[in-house]
């Protein structure tokens, strides 16, 4: 039986401007078993984006539970949900945030030495993954050399270099065009089988959504499953 990488458990969110209060999730519930394919949809405003980071400990809920490979990640100190974010969860965003000062190499190996991991070993598999998603001959390129298409490329290596159990996405091919969209998803897709890495994508592309496993909408702060068409 798979167990559960990702629980949300009564999650709520609220947002106060002056004297009105903002329900923007109302009791969510999720479960992500290792390596299931979830997306989640909505219209924009939804709070697809505010659910992601509130899953990654980024963003704190006003009330519920976030519980990341077994730990309630909003009751650790900020050091320890900094390390379980490290060790457990992968980042990919609609804008590929790599540092441009650094090589796609060093970029990918950055969360390998804040594990304090040695730098030979780090760049070693940093240059693994980048192999593996296609950019083992822009390793010395800097972000500004490559294409929309690679320097996602490599913001995806950056989220699995560290082998983690969930990829949260928000939008991982909203800025880029069809054909490199297409790419950065089978990529993503073909990573979760060979790794068993669970994946959360938020997207407002249906066509992509409809090749996971399960999908959740977002409307009027509820979470709601869908039918997928993925057989």
């Amino acid at each position: 039986m798979s167990q559960a990488v990702l629980e949300a458990r009564a999650v709520q969110k609220n947002f106060t401007q002056g004297p009105v209060t903002l329900e923007v999730l109302q009791g969510v519930n999720l479960s992500v078993d290792s390596g299931e394919r979830i997306a989640i949809v909505g219209a924009s405003g939804s709070g697809k984006t505010t659910l992601l980071q509130i899953l990654g400990g980024l963003d704190r809920p006003t009330s519920g539970h976030v519980l990341v490979d077994g730990q309630d990640i909003h009751e650790l100190s900020e050091d320890a949900r900094g390390m379980l974010r490290n060790r457990a969860l992968g980042f990919v965003y609609q804008f590929h945030h790599l540092l441009p000062e650094f090589s796609a190499l060093e970029n990918v190996a950055m969360p390998l030495l804040v594990r304090r991991m040695a730098v030979a070993e780090a760049r070693d598999q940093a240059m693994e993954i980048l192999e593996r998603v296609g950019l083992g001959r822009r390793l010395d390129h800097r972000p500004y050399q490559l294409s929309g298409g690679e320097r996602q490329r490599a913001a995806v290596a950056r989220a699995l270099v560290t082998a983690p159990k969930i990829i949260l996405a928000d939008e991982p091919t909203g800025n880029l065009d069809g054909t490199n969209a297409e790419g950065v998803f089978e990529l993503m897709l073909e990573l979760n089988r060979e790794r068993g890495t669970s994946l959360v994508v938020v997207t407002h592309d249906l066509r992509l959504a409809n090749r996971m496993e399960r999908i959740y909408e977002i409307q009027s702060g509820k979470l709601t499953e869908r039918i997928s068409s993925v057989g």
